[in-house]
């Protein structure tokens, strides 16, 4: 396997030119240094050049151009990953922001979606039809790297998660050809995308089974940071045994300034988010047992779809710096809630926070070789994030996530979802698939033998 690449030489580039017809980003251009800007602000890469695909062709013809010149490739969709895993140093980016297509089918509920689109696209077109489609908390997201990683979301308890309702894939692959993959059609590779990541090649289209979804009731609820073990503890018993249509996660914040009233700004919460996807008459009911433990602030009430998935999305914009570390977890134990507690109040920036989400209902009845998302038995999937708009405490958000971190891994399940990690490594990633990780390797020599696509959660191929 030859992992050494060459620099993308102005020569390189001209050659390029000559082949594609789409636009082509270089550091002399003028709109450099903010096209390669992706949504993490700490992330700060320099690629030789990046192709803006609008079609599969332009796909297929950049891919056999990085590999006959030996570039070092990385694969942008909606530029949302942690660890900036979309860009790369010196080598090529493909970028898909330009395949935005979205075919809503309304008699088989399926929805084809270009590889470029990102969750708000996708979930306005749905909405329109009374439709939804599983996907994550925050529709600025893109729809390929999310949907590659698993897809943990609102949705995940009533109807799975996003690679649970992934029906088929058009690929370019590392040797350039076009392939179709589904359940029939080279179904080693469907298995392996559900999951898997970008190892196997680039999805240019997704087929997705849609829902009939068209209004939700949530919102948040909130009780003092101090009573953090006493709700967790709760909502771990109450979760479990809830109805589907019922899902939230948990969270340790700080409430910003808007849009919350003001006498919540800036003090710490034991937050829950709730979205339930049931009928409207039994709504009552259903949150009768949540607005018994008396949180201090509620406020929730019925909306459409897209404006629960892009509820937050105001809070964190493109541009703020990001350290990301996650885990999975089978319970909440005392020793768990208490170092929740613990690092809850001493979160060091207004928009640092922690998530928990939990892993049941639908999500959990997918067995664990299925997919290869090997955590079927979590219960909750854990994320740390340190966020400021100020370079200054990137320092101080990443330590705190890391101590965040070091304090629970030990009560862990072992791995931690893909989406929520930064680059941290074989170890990890082989942590974070275990039983299904073999496998994955002997599917990536399949179809990428050289590990041509590598910056990403990398799966190093195995025969």
């Amino acid at each position: 396997m030859n992992l050494d690449t060459q620099s993308c030489s102005e020569s390189l580039v001209e050659s390029l030119r000559k082949l594609i017809n789409c636009a082509i980003i270089t550091p002399t251009d003028q709109n450099y240094n903010t096209s390669r800007k992706v949504y993490n602000a700490m992330i700060d890469k320099n690629p030789g050049v990046m192709v803006m695909c609008t079609n599969t062709t332009e796909v297929q013809t950049a891919v056999n151009f990085a590999r006959n010149n030996n570039l070092l490739v990385a694969i942008r969709g909606g530029g949302h990953n942690g660890g900036g895993l979309g860009l790369c140093d010196d080598g090529m980016v493909i970028d898909l922001s330009g395949l935005k297509s979205i075919t809503v089918n309304t008699e088989n509920k399926t929805v084809k979606v270009g590889g470029g689109c990102i969750w708000n696209e996708v979930d306005n077109a749905t909405h329109e039809h009374g439709l939804a489609i599983p996907s994550g908390m925050v529709s600025s997201t893109g729809v390929g790297g999310l949907t590659l990683g698993g897809g943990v979301g609102y949705l995940s308890r009533k109807y799975g998660l996003t690679i649970d309702n992934l029906l088929e894939a058009e690929m370019v692959l590392a040797d350039g050809s076009i392939v179709t993959t589904n359940k029939d059609e080279l179904p080693n590779l469907f298995w392996a995308i559900r999951g898997g990541g970008g190892n196997f090649g680039i999805v240019t289209k997704f087929t997705f089974q849609a829902h009939q979804q068209k209004m939700v009731y949530g919102g948040p609820t909130l009780w003092p940071i101090e009573q953090t073990e006493e709700i967790m503890g709760w909502f771990d018993g109450y979760i479990r045994n809830a109805p589907d249509d019922i899902n939230g996660f948990i969270a340790t914040m700080i409430i910003p300034e808007s849009p919350f009233p003001e006498h919540l700004h800036n003090k710490k919460f034991c937050a829950i988010v709730w979205c339930y996807t049931g009928e409207m008459d039994k709504m009552d009911e259903t949150f009768a047992p949540i607005l018994e433990k008396n949180p201090l602030f509620a406020h929730m009430g019925e909306m459409p779809y897209p404006a629960m998935q892009s509820m937050f999305d105001g809070l964190f914009p493109t541009g703020m710096q990001w350290y990301w570390r996650a885990d999975f977890f089978k319970s909440l134990t005392p020793e768990i809630t208490a170092q929740h507690l613990k690092f809850g109040s001493e979160i060091p920036t207004p928009l640092s926070q922690m998530h928990l989400y939990p892993i049941t209902g639908v999500a959990s009845r997918v067995g664990a070789t299925e997919t290869p998302w090997a955590y079927r038995d979590a219960d909750y999937c854990g994320v740390y994030v340190g966020v400021d708009p100020n370079p200054n405490n990137a320092t101080k958000i990443t330590e705190w996530c890391k101590g965040y971190y070091d304090a629970l891994h030990p009560y862990t399940a072992g791995g931690a979802y893909s989406n929520f990690m930064m680059d941290e490594g074989q170890e990890r990633v082989q942590a974070s698939y275990k039983h299904n990780y073999n496998r994955l390797a002997a599917i990536k020599h399949q179809y990428d033998p050289t590990n041509f696509f590598r910056v990403n959660q990398n799966i190093v191929p195995k025969s």
